[in-house]
């Protein structure tokens, strides 16, 4: 959620996702396919029953995921005001997510290159339901931001972990099953923001983030042991040993994917914009209780899960340029909405509008990236899109202290109309890759 990321973020993009550049190129010959597919295989993989006992766990994790992280979200109210942080304390503070997440980004790839992905991502899933315990144990920002550090390591470690298991498995079973594991993780989110609304008022933020480390070592010891027993899947068409490597990008393809890679961190700023800061709008500015205000995030979640559960029919109707650009014009319209609502009803509106209109622009522009310039289009556009989700927060804090919450908060509504703008201006460019 970097409204402006820095210029080393996409120089260095393939360096670091270099780690798993390999696991990537498995998908290098079925980039362009996979981006229209009708939701059937093309062979018998998809009924293999190991295949399906791995996609079943790895699901697992993706919800898992967006659980325990929403759960952090709805109590960071409650944590605010027991740090005593104001606005941009607070906003210093969430950069121990970011600077936990970037740096664990970096390095989880080669930890996923020696010891496997799978491991990793069992690994990754117990850290982080043991760290979510910690945020609540913290009276001051600075402590709060240091325990931030450990929860963010443990949160970029699983995501990178867990999708680069991911690609293997989509390569492997040659279906577009994709978005499925990215509606988990919403559908996740929303259950655990749902989850803590209920929870908010009889639970402190302590026993709350207590219940989910418990939740969540019990969901990694019931999927882990399927990852830990499967080894990572080929792709049916493997390209054979000794093969060329694919390409890096050069000229007009590094173009192509620093522009897909603006519509990813536009669109990213504000899932996480959302997430950290939809509950305090509700309750600063709207006067929302904590049950209420939780609710914003989870409606926002199943916003995005009905969007990805879907998003297969929309591309099919609307190719995938069309849908970039109404989409990013859909959540600028809904965000505004959002921030500047009078009233809480017509606020948590404009969440859902928001959340449909983000839901399938990072997959598309990923994927897009991917078929542009292959993995190290992937690499460079994922790094910048991730960038935006880690950062996007730290610069709500920022503005929220310096103007006020509602002005930062448009900022979403503005990143994704210039999304929507971005993708219209390149759709010429975009659509002869896509029919190359």
């Amino acid at each position: 959620m970097y409204a402006l990321a820095p210029t080393w973020l996409f120089a260095s993009g393939s360096r670091t996702y270099s780690s798993f550049v390999p696991t990537l190129n498995k998908m290098r010959s079925a980039r362009a396919g996979a981006l229209r597919f009708r939701g059937r295989a093309t062979d018998g993989a998809s009924s293999d029953p190991a295949l399906r006992r791995l996609r079943t766990a790895l699901t697992v994790f993706f919800a898992l995921d967006g659980f325990i992280f929403a759960g952090w979200v709805v109590r960071i109210p409650a944590i605010k005001a027991q740090t005593g942080a104001s606005p941009s304390a607070l906003g210093l503070a969430l950069l121990g997510v970011s600077a936990g997440g970037v740096i664990t980004m970096m390095l989880t790839g080669r930890l996923c290159r020696r010891f496997g992905n799978h491991p990793v991502t069992v690994l990754c899933g117990v850290l982080l339901s043991l760290s979510i315990a910690l945020p609540p144990l913290t009276h001051s920002a600075l402590a709060l931001g240091l325990v931030l550090l450990v929860f963010g390591a443990a949160y970029g470690g699983i995501n990178v972990a867990m999708n680069a298991a991911a690609v293997d498995l989509v390569a492997a079973l040659r279906r577009p099953v994709m978005p499925a594991f990215h509606a988990a993780f919403s559908l996740g989110g929303m259950l655990g923001a749902g989850l803590g609304g209920i929870l908010a008022g009889p639970l402190s933020p302590t026993r709350h983030l207590l219940l989910l480390t418990a939740l969540g070592l019990v969901l990694t010891l019931l999927a882990g042991p399927t990852l830990l027993r499967s080894p990572a899947p080929a792709p049916p068409d493997a390209a054979p040993a000794g093969a060329a490597p694919a390409p890096g990008m050069t000229g007009r393809a590094r173009w192509l994917v620093l522009l897909l890679g603006l519509i990813a961190l536009c669109t990213a700023y504000g899932e996480g914009a959302l997430a950290d800061w939809s509950a305090l709008h509700l309750t600063e500015d709207l006067g929302a209780g904590p049950s209420v205000a939780a609710a914003g995030y989870s409606v926002f979640a199943l916003a995005m899960t009905v969007g990805r559960l879907t998003g297969t029919a929309l591309l099919e109707r609307l190719g995938q340029n069309r849908a970039l650009v109404a989409g990013g014009a859909t959540a600028a319209v809904g965000m505004l909405l959002g921030a500047l609502g009078p009233t809480v009803w017509l606020v948590l509106t404009g969440f859902v509008v928001t959340g449909l209109g983000l839901a399938n622009i990072f997959p598309v522009a990923i994927g897009h990236a991917g078929a542009v310039a292959g993995p190290s289009g992937v690499a460079a556009a994922s790094t910048l899109g991730y960038g935006g989700m880690l950062l996007g927060p730290v610069a709500i804090g920022f503005l929220a202290e310096w103007f006020s919450l509602t002005a930062a908060l448009t900022t979403v509504a503005a990143l994704a109309a210039l999304a929507a703008a971005v993708a219209f201006a390149a759709r010429h460019a975009l659509a002869r890759e896509e029919t190359a």
